[in-house]
């Protein structure tokens, strides 16, 4: 397993710069915002792809600095209402698989994205319970008629273009936003569709993240590494669906974390050993967006913290006395 960073949290510095950073905390793998949320100010698909110098000088950059990209970043909403938003979300998407082909990266990351609640809706409609029975026929027209047909077309694209894994984030908001909605699209579409497994946007839904990494045996494709931390007294007063703009931490029920100011050592020690009993063995990308730290503070915090937890060396075969 090796320490990646998602590089755009230093969005506002050069990829040359940003590469000497992270190596000089001993970091040489790199996951690259390629569009949507993440952005592209490291990673233009569309420019790379259209301009062999800028290619040129962009590979030349990584091997500068003796770093691999272990997937690149384009999460967005491409089933988004509004079909001039879902065309550059979807736009986005696509370069990035084109551009992961030439690379030779084999993982693209996004959220599911979703829907509104007829064709003509202007914003999306996250259904979040079963009565009345009206979401439950919002929830049924999205997935048979904008999400399925959506992510079928897109994996025999990434398919096409030699691109084996989509990893979606279970982000909630979206209609991916657990294991079970995960599993269900990818019952739905076939295995080029797997987890972004990133702990802290299950952990304030009650969710244990070893009990997830269990429930997706097989179907984890890139981790994300960042924490959070549930408040138990504003929790207590106004439960976990909170709308609170992040940066209120001192009334949110709960806020993102550095990891380690979530849960202690304890807690990502067991969730390793989770991801390695359920064979996954990639990487822990360190997502920085812990909003009472500064990103310098924060990054090297998480470096510091994950890596003497992160166990490098392949698994054995046999138990070392047997």
């Amino acid at each position: 397993m090796e320490l990646s960073v998602l590089a755009n949290l230093y969005g506002s510095k050069t990829l040359d710069e940003t590469l000497q950073i992270l190596t000089d905390l001993g970091v040489h793998v790199v996951e690259l915002g390629a569009g949507g949320y993440p952005g592209k100010a490291h990673c233009n698909p569309e420019q790379l792809l259209a301009d062999p110098k800028a290619y040129a000088a962009f590979t030349d950059t990584l091997k500068k600095h003796d770093t691999r990209v272990c997937a690149l970043a384009a999460h967005g909403n491409p089933v988004h209402p509004r079909k001039d938003i879902a065309a550059q979300y979807d736009r986005d998407f696509r370069n990035a698989i084109l551009l992961a082909e030439k690379m030779g990266v084999d993982t693209i990351i996004g959220f599911s994205g979703c829907p509104g609640d007829s064709e003509g809706s202007l914003y999306p409609n996250w259904v979040t319970c079963p009565w009345p029975e009206d979401y439950l026929a919002v929830l049924k027209w999205q997935w048979e008629k904008k999400l399925i047909p959506y992510w079928k077309e897109m994996t025999a694209f990434a398919q096409a273009h030699n691109v084996p894994r989509i990893a979606l984030e279970m982000h909630p908001g979206f209609c991916v936003y657990n294991p079970e909605t995960l599993l269900r699209l990818r019952n739905e579409v076939g295995n080029t569709i797997g987890a972004n497994f990133d702990p802290s946007h299950l952990i304030w839904q009650g969710i244990e993240p070893p009990a997830a990494i269990r429930a997706l045996e097989g179907a984890i494709y890139h981790v994300h590494a960042k924490d959070t931390k549930v408040d138990a007294i504003n929790t207590a007063k106004f439960g976990v669906l909170d709308t609170k703009h992040y940066s209120d931490e001192l009334h949110r029920s709960w806020v993102f974390r550095t990891v380690g100011y979530g849960n202690g050592e304890t807690y990502w020690r067991d969730l390793v050993s989770n991801l390695r009993l359920c064979g996954y063995d990639r990487v822990l990308s360190i997502e920085h967006e812990d909003s009472l730290m500064s990103i310098d503070e924060g990054l090297k915090k998480a470096v510091a913290f994950l890596n003497p937890i992160l166990m490098r060396d392949p698994k054995p075969g046999t138990m070392g006395w047997a």
